[in-house]
């Protein structure tokens, strides 16, 4: 029995729901050449690919996001490595087959009062059709309202191909 399981107040957390996102790992990085080399390397020969990426750089820093095919297992290597980190929850979306699929993610979140803070592509296809990462700030609002849309979410068990060994 886990904690809060029949309780009258229930403890589960984000994390232990069932929700249809996706985790972002944010790692900050000292602005020198081969930075962004050591980190990317720390995943080779473990099987987990990075299928998204986004980096904000200044004079000094870089913000490095980005989204792993296995979570879990790339959450424990960035632990091992000492880096700076911070984990968020993404919303995955397969974009529609139409010549606007983003304005009608932009209307729908719109009409829920909802704004994106921010948003980049995936370079895995989970269903054979382009894909976008979003963060939003009523990430349970977005969720029930791009549902309600029709919109096809993208699940951390989409990203991965096979399970580790």
């Amino acid at each position: 029995m886990s904690v809060g399981e029949g309780s009258a107040t229930d403890y589960k957390t984000a994390r232990g729901r069932n929700y249809p996102t996706i985790r972002q790992f944010t790692v900050f990085l000292e602005n020198r050449v081969g930075q962004l080399l050591e980190m990317v390397r720390r995943f080779e020969g473990t099987g987990i690919r990075i299928v998204a990426l986004s980096i904000n750089d200044s004079a000094e820093c870089a913000f490095v996001r980005f989204v792993v095919s296995h979570p879990e297992r790339g959450r424990e290597i960035l632990e091992r490595a000492g880096l700076a980190m911070i984990e968020s929850d993404l919303i995955g979306l397969e974009l529609p087959d139409n010549a606007q699929p983003l304005l009608q993610i932009c209307v729908a979140l719109l009409q829920a009062e909802i704004n994106i803070i921010q948003a980049y592509p995936l370079m895995v296809r989970p269903h054979g059709a382009p894909a976008v990462a979003i963060m939003v700030d009523d990430i349970d609002g977005a969720l029930d309202m791009l549902a309600r849309r029709g919109f096809r979410m993208i699940t951390e068990g989409d990203l991965s191909d096979e399970p580790l060994t």
